[in-house]
């Protein structure tokens, strides 16, 4: 199992960033968490195999079709804990 945290910036709140990253995180059958922050970004940790998360990546570059992501700041590491499901947090 692969774990990244990844910091979105851009226009990625109020524009159902997170319930977005829900869904093509479990297309892809990753786990982990997404939450906004309150500098306007949203954070995002998640689990999964290499090429799930390659995948599931690919499309938070892109987002939603209101949003618009300006970069995803990504940092591969040892996963932290381990997680179940994909939830927001709220």
């Amino acid at each position: 199992m692969e774990e990244f945290h990844a910091i979105v910036s851009g226009r990625v709140q109020m524009v159902m960033f997170r319930d977005f990253t829900q869904r093509h995180a479990r297309r892809f059958g990753v786990v982990g968490t997404v939450h906004n922050l309150a500098n306007g970004m949203v954070e995002i940790v998640a689990q999964g195999s290499q090429a799930s998360l390659e995948l599931f990546l690919r499309d938070l570059r892109k987002g939603p079709l209101l949003a618009k992501v300006k970069e995803v700041n990504v940092e591969w590491r040892e996963p932290q804990k381990i997680f179940d499901s994909f939830d927001i947090v709220y």
